[in-house]
């Protein structure tokens, strides 16, 4: 038995947290995908958590935490920190146990986040906007908790929140009936992972599940890798459902024990799979959603013929998003370029570039200049898409042969970052 495990999840009491949801969840259904069958020549199947009652698997372990309070705690009311999926996940947990929650979400959340939770909530949840980010929100909501003496539901790093998640592993292994090769699941805290591993580890132990985060935050891969829970110093936020500086320790202590692997996908390629599930599934999925079909071509050889099961978290995208995420997805595709532009000033400049630099197909979607009269040349920001990857070095050509070339800003993450 190896002692570094702190908690592991019994069967018995995922099993009883799945009980407690009975009626109060939706059973997800799990549909095969025939487009990424066929892709990787596989059996893939999508277990549809994006279809739950508030849109992600987090109501399964906020409610399993919440409903076994004693009256006492129940009384004194519950307090969490989240900007999604968890805080949507308490607030119909207060409502339906008719316990009072204080729900703490940075200030920068934007207003249809805020709205859903007070809609799920009613008035059994009070929202605080506190903080510029999730880390400012967490620090207050915690301060407050232990002040009041109010239970505190964390997302993920906690006994019955890990089993509440769990109740997935369960509800997919009742709905299919062969054998399971292959378990792709999102982490972000790893609640998820740490409790679906543990179902399987009991009930199905040949199937390799395998945890994805995304490239920008690897805080489980990092951990496992360095055999430590370890906090990072700077994470990519984009993907917010999965983005963390430090997985829980019970998580860790599970997931190092329990997965197969850890990967991480690229941003961009997680927006791909985004627009391609939107235009060609009509699945509207949330960025940590995807992450889980992102990882499949990594797999490509292993899982061929093999019965594969993709984790669908959650489906809460925001509709304002969808400019960044066309933008991203175009960029991991090289298909999207930002340059400075020297414009000699000059009549008929802009004309010159038009005509004789850029492609047939090359599209200018971003311009910024200002005009400087004491200058030979003024410097424009200028975005280009383009149709192939394979358009760009004679673009880039043809910009130095007619002196219109500045510099390439795509691989200048100083710079890059103000126009992304």
């Amino acid at each position: 038995m190896n002692t570094s495990v702190i908690y592991v999840p019994t069967l018995e009491k995922i099993e009883e947290a799945a009980f407690k949801l009975e009626g109060v969840i939706h059973k997800t259904p799990l549909l095969k995908s025939a487009r990424y069958s066929e892709v990787f020549q596989s059996h893939i199947h999508f277990k549809r958590e994006d279809l739950q009652w508030v849109r992600s698997y987090k109501i399964r372990g906020a409610y399993n935490k919440m409903s076994t309070l004693t009256q006492e705690e129940a009384e004194r009311g519950v307090i969490c920190a989240s900007a999604g999926n968890h805080a949507q996940g308490v607030a119909l947990s207060c409502k339906l146990l008719q316990i009072h929650g204080t729900i703490y979400m940075p200030a920068t959340t934007p207003q249809q986040k805020i709205e859903q939770v007070k809609m799920f909530g009613e008035s059994y949840v009070e929202v605080k906007l506190e903080g510029d980010t999730f880390d400012d929100s967490q620090q207050l909501a915690w301060a407050e908790a232990r002040v009041l003496e109010k239970i505190f539901v964390h997302p993920f790093d906690d006994e019955r929140v890990i089993e509440g998640q769990g109740t997935v592993a369960l509800e997919l292994l009742a709905q299919f009936s062969e054998p399971i090769d292959y378990v792709f699941v999102p982490i972000g805290g790893g609640g998820l992972a740490a409790g679906l591993s543990s179902v399987f580890k009991e009930l199905s132990p040949k199937t390799k599940i395998i945890g994805v985060e995304p490239l920008g935050a690897p805080a489980m891969k990092t951990s496992i890798e360095l055999g430590k829970n370890t906090t990072l110093v700077e994470i990519e936020k984009f993907v917010d459902g999965a983005a963390v500086k430090r997985v829980g320790d019970l998580t860790f202590s599970i997931c190092k024990e329990n997965l197969e692997e850890v990967v991480t996908v690229p941003e961009g390629k997680i927006c791909q799979i985004i627009l391609d599930l939107y235009n060609r599934d009509a699945m509207i999925i949330e960025p940590a959603g995807a992450l889980s079909i992102a990882a499949l071509d990594i797999f490509s050889e292993e899982i061929k013929g093999k019965n594969v099961i993709c984790i669908i978290s959650g489906g809460n995208n925001d509709i304002t998003r969808t400019s960044e995420i066309k933008e991203r997805a175009l960029l991991y595709a090289n298909l999207k370029h930002y340059f400075i532009i020297k414009f000699p000033q000059r009549a008929g400049a802009l004309r010159q570039f038009v005509d004789d630099i850029l492609g047939p197909n090359d599209d200018i979607t971003h311009f910024e200049y200002t005009k400087k009269t004491n200058r030979e040349n003024g410097s424009a920001v200028v975005g280009l898409e383009l149709k192939s990857p394979a358009d760009l070095p004679p673009l880039i050509e043809r910009m130095k042969k007619f002196n219109f070339y500045g510099d390439y800003l795509n691989d200048k993450p100083e710079l890059f970052q103000f126009l992304v």
